[in-house]
């Protein structure tokens, strides 16, 4: 059998004896690569859900903040912004827009990558600005979330009379979906606050969990920042396998954000296959330009592999390894036991750049031996960081062969972030 699994802008192509596929778990839902993104954009704004038309909302506003997302995440803007645009000057021809760049605590995009995610026509038009975590200056008090953390975000949240968001709805590892309130935290929140609703305690909490938002303290925390904000207003679109839009929800950001999470679960909702190898990826660029990034796709491996087993993960990792925190809590100490030793010792109010991601890295690694796909330029880094390098997917299943055996079992996701997994099934012989 030949199976493709994305890998940056391209494919990998695993060749897998019938025999050894225990399954290939994919989202129910078609490809949609003939739909036309910007009629179901058009439809989403012309019925939103919960609110009026967000052209009767602009009307008389004189500062409009629109929220997006950044380099990291797959939102087709240069789609869904010039009708998002055009829909606010629609009831305000002459607001003055302010774009603003939800970065959270990642990198500031760079503009050839602002370019690819806009277009030339809206960066030399359009007012954009690029949010900074770091920059205590530039935040303002919000109060104080449900879970004791200070609410500081972006100062251009306090000064706008309108604050509207775009985003993309898939299953996120902690955050249950991503999405609708995640434009605000973290996407313009102060690293202190990214830092606190990060903490290790919540991380582990049993209901933060891909496609999980009823008791999750992480989304509790989001919801309260969102509404403490004032975000009156969402666009929010759902993509298939190649990142075009099959669906879109607008309107009350908890209601429509709701349905959209609702249509997600129905698309991407699978059951587990357990077997000994589990073969997967991060849904390809932009999802695969680091490793850091890339753990959201190995949960999705984690809860197929069997203990003592192998996940191989197929990235581009243009970016590298995404964090040198992130980098460190891994090449600064001797293994992943020691790694979740030390972030579950953290209190919240002291948690550190990127110990979450670290914290659950660490937790697949203790589950099982993790392989990544990549370029040889980043095996160092892996190695450093006690995972293990191979060049291409199928020299990585002759190793996790090497060590389990011939008679090894496979099961494959393509898309590790494209998938929610609920319980595994028992098959025979587990």
């Amino acid at each position: 059998m030949q199976i493709e699994i994305p890998y940056g802008r391209s494919k990998q192509r695993l060749v897998l004896p019938e025999e050894r596929l225990r399954a290939c778990i994919v989202p129910g839902h078609e490809q949609a690569s003939q739909a036309d993104q910007s009629a179901i954009v058009r439809e989403a704004l012309l019925h939103p859900i919960g609110t009026p038309r967000l052209c009767e909302m602009a009307r008389d506003r004189k500062k409009i903040l629109v929220i997006t997302s950044d380099h990291t995440r797959p939102l087709p803007s240069a789609v869904t912004l010039p009708l998002y645009l055009e829909e606010i000057r629609q009831g305000s021809p002459d607001a003055e827009i302010t774009i603003l760049i939800a970065t959270g605590m990642h990198r500031a995009p760079t503009r050839e990558e602002m370019l690819a995610r806009f277009g030339e026509a809206l960066v030399e038009r359009e007012k954009i600005l690029v949010h900074d975590a770091s920059d205590d200056q530039a935040m303002y008090y919000f109060g104080r979330l449900p879970s004791g953390g200070d609410l500081l975000l972006n100062r251009l949240v306090r000064e706008a009379d309108l604050v509207v968001s775009e985003g993309f709805i898939e299953p996120h590892f902690f955050a249950g979906f991503s999405g609708g309130r995640k434009s605000i935290l973290p996407g313009v929140a102060s690293r202190r606050t990214v830092l606190y609703n990060h903490n290790a305690r919540f991380i582990r909490h049993p209901s933060a969990r891909q496609g999980s938002l009823a008791d999750n303290p992480i989304h509790r925390d989001m919801d309260f920042a969102a509404k403490a904000a004032g975000l009156a207003f969402i666009l929010n679109v759902l993509l298939d396998g190649e990142k075009r839009i099959i669906g879109a929800v607008a309107g009350e950001p908890e209601l429509a954000h709701g349905v959209g999470c609702e249509r997600c679960a129905e698309m991407t909702r699978v059951t587990a296959v357990t077997a000994d190898i589990v073969v997967t990826s991060n849904g390809g660029y932009p999802l695969d330009q680091n490793i850091y990034q890339c753990v959201k796709g190995m949960t999705a491996a984690e809860a197929c592999v069997r203990p003592g087993g192998v996940v191989i993960l197929c990235a581009g990792l243009g970016d590298g390894h995404g964090g040198s925190a992130f980098y460190h809590w891994f090449a600064d100490r001797d293994s992943a036991q020691t790694i979740a030793r030390d972030i579950e010792d953290i209190p919240p109010e002291q948690t550190v750049p990127d110990q979450w991601q670290a914290q659950i890295l660490a937790g697949v690694m203790q589950k099982a031996t993790c392989v990544f796909v990549t370029g040889e330029e980043n095996r160092q880094t892996l190695e450093d960081m006690h995972l293990r390098w191979a060049p291409d997917v199928n020299a990585a299943l002759d190793m996790a062969t090497r060590l389990l055996g011939e008679a090894s079992m496979v099961t494959v996701i393509p898309d590790g972030v494209g998938v929610i997994i609920t319980e595994p099934t028992q098959n025979k012989g587990d």
